[in-house]
């Protein structure tokens, strides 16, 4: 063998074996399922199932203990109950949003750059009836807003404003530069 070949393959040998040792975690790792998690929890913690989802009866009860803390903040007078009702009414999520999926059968018979458009025509209408959700419940906080006295306006606007936050962090939703995620400051 040449000598430059030898020296090369040498040279290659040493770093994989360098760069493979360095990659090993020498440390013993935690455990993958911490007491209290299901085996499918992830790292959102035991109140949550598959893909970060929390089980709908959980996610039910503690909206529902949300909205009682709420009301007993603001001490919604019985003047005001009406608008209460309307407001939590407005607020509660809708069992499912229904969205058309494709026929596979059509989608096959259209060649790619048809069904490009086709998935985008179905999201554009998924995305409006996202839309039009989220403008009711906003038009339904402006509405009891509107009713709030000065007082209950400030607890209201303290509360709204830690929506987004998440295990004690000190920003809203678009505070610090960018969306609220997780483990980025």
């Amino acid at each position: 063998m040449q000598p430059f070949l030898k020296t090369l393959l040498v040279t290659g040998l040493i770093a994989t074996a360098g760069f493979a040792s360095h990659a090993q975690n020498t440390t013993p790792s935690a455990p993958q399922n911490p007491a209290g998690q299901t085996a499918d929890a992830g790292e959102r913690g035991s109140r949550m199932g598959k893909m970060g989802r929390m089980d709908p009866e959980k996610r039910k009860a503690m909206m529902a203990k949300r909205i009682e803390a709420l009301k007993a903040k603001l001490k919604i007078t019985t003047a005001q109950e009406g608008a209460w009702t309307a407001f939590t009414a407005a607020m509660q999520p809708p069992e499912k949003m229904e969205h058309k999926r494709p026929d596979r059968a059509e989608m096959e018979k259209l060649t790619t750059p048809e069904r490009i458009d086709k998935m985008r025509e179905l999201r554009k209408q998924h995305m409006g009836d996202m839309h039009a959700a989220m403008d009711k419940r906003e038009d339904a906080i402006k509405a009891f807003y509107a009713v709030l006295t000065p007082e209950q306006q400030k607890v209201f606007d303290a509360e709204h404003a830690r929506m987004g936050m998440h295990h004690g962090e000190k920003r809203g939703m678009h505070g610090d530069g960018g969306w609220n995620q997780r483990g980025q400051k």
